[in-house]
């Protein structure tokens, strides 16, 4: 289909860095089907498609776990990974303290890997719900923070209508 940008969740080693480089990067790089009857190459009709489209892929690797941390910088260094997104819910749950993203161990946890990554000059992502929250972690030097989730933002509208008329 043409995906130019991929988040690969779960990622723990360089290994596993490494491997979703090899997974998403055409040969002699990687092993991504070469294809050309794709609507990404217009059916055909980009000659050097595949020359440009390599030059414009984006790795996101998500570390979401006490181990990833621990190889976090193996992990952000290897060659391809252009970002690093810190996942703290599966993150709490790693640290024995399942949902509570806003536990100061988890924050502290996320914290120290936004600085480790700023420091190495790796864009760090993050999720944070809650907007201080979220202005913390870009203070801290996060490049990109997803603060919203449009399933809850749709059931926090629903649940806002249904208590304003019952």
């Amino acid at each position: 289909m043409g995906a130019q940008s991929v988040m690969v969740p779960y990622v723990q080693t360089a290994d596993e860095a490494a491997a979703a480089v090899h997974a998403m990067r055409y040969g002699p790089l990687g092993m991504r089907g070469m294809a050309g009857m794709t609507r990404a190459t217009r059916y055909g009709k980009i000659d050097d498609y595949f020359d440009v489209a390599e030059d414009e892929l984006c790795l996101i690797v998500q570390v979401e776990t006490l181990t990833g941390l621990q190889n976090l910088d193996a992990i952000a260094g290897t060659d391809g990974v252009d970002a690093v997104f810190i996942g703290p819910a599966d993150l709490s749950a790693s640290m024995a303290l399942r949902g509570q993203m806003d536990h100061p161990d988890v924050d502290t946890a996320v914290s120290n890997a936004i600085k480790r990554l700023v420091d190495m000059g790796v864009p760090a992502g993050v999720m944070a719900l809650d907007p201080d929250v979220a202005d913390r972690y870009l203070a801290l030097g996060a490049s990109f923070v997803a603060v919203a989730v449009d399933l809850v933002v749709l059931a926090d509208a629903v649940s806002n209508i249904r208590n304003r008329f019952t």
